[in-house]
């Protein structure tokens, strides 16, 4: 039996949400999207689409599309004569197979200058500043909007039976566009973390302690952040609803985009990713032999089968992610004399030359660094590179504790560990994400889903969500959350290292325990559950659409 949210929307004709994450795997969004759609999938049927960026080539297809042109009545065939736009319609290979349009936007750039003329007067977005990749998202944005207009008209539907869910910045101006190109359309705006914040943070400025003083558009303007904030702001004040992720996000965008989310909509996980049984035990087995030997070459030493395998990743942002509180919570780890050796792993993306040859060849070259499996492009400014070099230089790493920097995406064929993310998960023990700045925070969630205990910062999403719900503790949720703020750098660098030597010194029955209650916690973030907040999003849309029409 449907119930009553289900019911409300029965006469929804198309739910279409757009993302540049669409089949294009860079962050969080991509792990938020892909991880919700079967539920919606069960809910919508094929009334859902996902509309993403045609970044792909014959040589360079996409991993997880499967074309199908026959999808949406033969769509992909259907002349859009607007900007010279172009789609391929199919299936996103994920749990749900949701049907997908992908859409070729370069047509768009010779009138973008007009379009922003058009913003500014519709509107008030500030365009003038523009760069980088403003005018790429901008693009796709626009392309979209006019995608979702022919596809309604293409299926015969009423304006008002059409749903446009649009997210993060690099959509925002699709959702203006589709205003004044469908005004009865119902409009979602969701930010996954402010530009202006993220900015604010990536520039090394104090978010905490002076929050209250900050105003987005006077930083907008000190950071050079005025297109992407001014954007940004008038979609999120222009939608039928705007969401955020996280009440953490919810109270920043209140102060720098100087609008309340109207609903929050936390991220779930989709339990489908995890394996189980023999299957997780298989590659618990794979990956730790892969690790191991990779960690003996590297720093040219045996390591013992039970070695503490460590982890973080995500985002390579060097102080919004911790990667310097981990680093350093590590080097704290090693003056406590472990008696367990540990292997600190860093699973960030950075700017890959090549594969290390001391690593391919297994044999010592002066010019390789014995703590990255790959030579980097900037490997004389990268911060993670340098942090360890100087840890390890000053002797405050490589006796207990080693570091070993792996800074490619792990898509199964990077040239060195050759195993996906998802794949590699389960051959660690215990992972740590200390995030400075993080809205909702996948990577820890995604980890206690594994079973893998972790710990985590307060300044997350995720983290607020376990104080709220769990106990703090390791053995009691398998998560340990740590307060951060702009002064207690070294108090959570020693909290962390406390928690991990004393998980190191658990024996296997208190580990399991441990995994146990991690696995509890994640089954409570399931999408199943928390989907819920998104059906009060669809229901305020259209409420604040019907007032907006009246």
């Amino acid at each position: 039996m449907q119930s009553e949210h289900h019911r409300a929307f029965d006469k929804i004709g198309l739910l279409a949400e757009s993302s540049w994450e669409v089949c294009n795997k860079i962050g969080g969004i991509y792990t938020v999207l892909s991880t919700k759609a079967r539920v919606l999938q069960e809910t919508y049927g094929d009334k859902l689409v996902f509309i993403g960026p045609d970044v792909w080539s014959q040589e360079n297809p996409s991993p997880n599309f499967k074309e199908d042109k026959k999808l949406f009545n033969n769509f992909s065939e259907s002349s859009i004569s607007e900007f010279n736009i172009s789609v391929r319609t199919g299936r996103w290979d994920i749990p749900g197979s949701p049907q997908v349009i992908l859409v070729k936007f370069e047509g768009v750039y010779p009138s973008l200058n007009d379009i922003f003329g058009q913003m500014w007067q519709r509107f008030g977005v500030d365009s003038m500043h523009e760069y980088g990749d403003y005018r790429e998202g901008c693009a796709f944005a626009v392309a979209t909007a006019i995608v979702i207009r022919h596809l309604s008209q293409h299926l015969g539907l009423k304006e008002k039976d059409v749903y446009a869910h649009f997210n993060e910045w690099t959509t925002g101006m699709g959702l203006l566009y589709l205003r004044f190109l469908m005004p009865e359309a119902a409009t979602l705006f969701t930010t996954h973390a402010t530009s202006i914040g993220r900015s604010i943070c990536g520039n090394g400025k104090p978010l905490y302690d002076y929050f209250d003083g900050y105003n987005g558009d006077q930083m907008a303007r000190e950071l050079n952040m005025e297109a992407k904030h001014s954007l940004e702001k008038n979609a999120a004040l222009q939608a039928d609803c705007f969401t955020a992720v996280s009440e953490l996000t919810a109270h920043e965008a209140e102060k720098l985009l100087e609008i309340r989310p109207q609903v929050v909509t936390p991220n779930g996980f989709e339990p489908d990713f995890v394996p189980q049984g023999r299957k997780y035990q298989t590659l618990r087995t794979a990956g730790r032999k892969k690790l191991l030997e990779i960690a003996t070459q590297l720093k040219n030493r045996e390591f013992k089968k039970d070695s503490l395998i460590v982890a973080t990743s995500g985002r390579n942002e060097y102080r919004n992610k911790g990667l310097d509180l981990y680093l350093d919570a590590l080097a704290r780890l090693e003056s406590k004399n472990p008696g367990k050796e540990i292997i600190g792993l860093v699973l960030v993306p950075a700017w890959v030359s090549h594969p290390s040859p001391y690593l391919l060849d297994n044999m010592m070259e002066k010019a390789n660094p014995d703590y990255i499996t790959h030579i980097l492009h900037n490997m004389e400014y990268d911060s993670v590179a340098l942090r360890i070099k100087s840890l390890e230089e000053s002797g405050s790493l490589g006796k207990n504790v080693n570091v070993i920097y792996v800074p490619c995406y792990l898509d199964g064929g990077d040239g060195i560990v050759n195993i996906s993310y998802y794949d590699l998960l389960p051959a660690i023990d215990i992972t740590v994400f200390a995030s400075y700045y993080e809205p909702w925070g996948y990577t820890p969630l995604e980890s206690i889903a594994f079973g893998l205990p972790t710990i985590t910062s307060d300044k997350s999403g995720f983290g607020q969500w376990v104080l709220e719900n769990e106990k703090n503790s390791i053995l009691e949720s398998g998560v340990k959350v740590v307060s951060r703020n702009d002064s207690n750098y070294n108090e959570a660098a020693d909290e962390i290292a406390s928690a991990l030597q004393e998980y190191s010194e658990l024996n296997n029955v208190k580990r399991k325990e441990a995994s146990t209650a991690a696995a509890k916690t994640a089954s409570k973030a399931d999408w199943k559950y928390f989907i819920s907040s998104y059906y009060e999003a669809f229901k305020t849309a259209a409420k604040r659409r019907d007032e907006r029409i009246k």
